[in-house]
């Protein structure tokens, strides 16, 4: 597989995302659902943004690796949140995250009047091998 980061810009490098990636020679492809902070249970959160936030990057890594896949090879990151300014102090949770991770995707953020029940975020990926 080859990936190809394209910036014509630097400032959203401090945001930790790119502004797109190519990729070629693809062995497989992995189309993640929303993922958010229910429980395996199968019940939702009703904690704050910042909880919510983890618990959804923690369902996200867990389908990822189950699935034989590397959050590194994560391209595309769709964050849906019913809160862009409740989101926003918590911003660096998910920066914490791509970096430690060693992510270079493209992302896009979008509030959204509701999510199902009591939850706040959601996460939902295209990875690749």
């Amino acid at each position: 597989m080859q990936k190809k980061i394209v910036n014509p810009w630097s400032w959203q490098n401090e945001r930790n995302y790119v502004q797109a990636v190519e990729v070629k020679h693809v062995e497989s492809t992995l189309y993640v659902s929303g993922q958010t902070a229910i429980s395996a249970d199968g019940v939702s959160s009703n904690a704050d943004m910042r909880t919510q936030l983890k618990e959804a990057i923690q369902n996200l890594e867990q389908v990822i690796d189950e699935a034989g896949y590397s959050c590194e090879n994560i391209v595309r990151l769709n964050i849906y949140t019913t809160s862009a300014d409740e989101l926003w102090p918590h911003f660096e949770v998910f920066q914490a995250w791509t970096k430690k991770q060693n992510m270079k995707q493209a992302t896009t953020l979008m509030e959204v009047n509701v999510l199902f029940e009591t939850l706040k975020v959601e996460l939902e990926a295209t990875v690749v091998k």
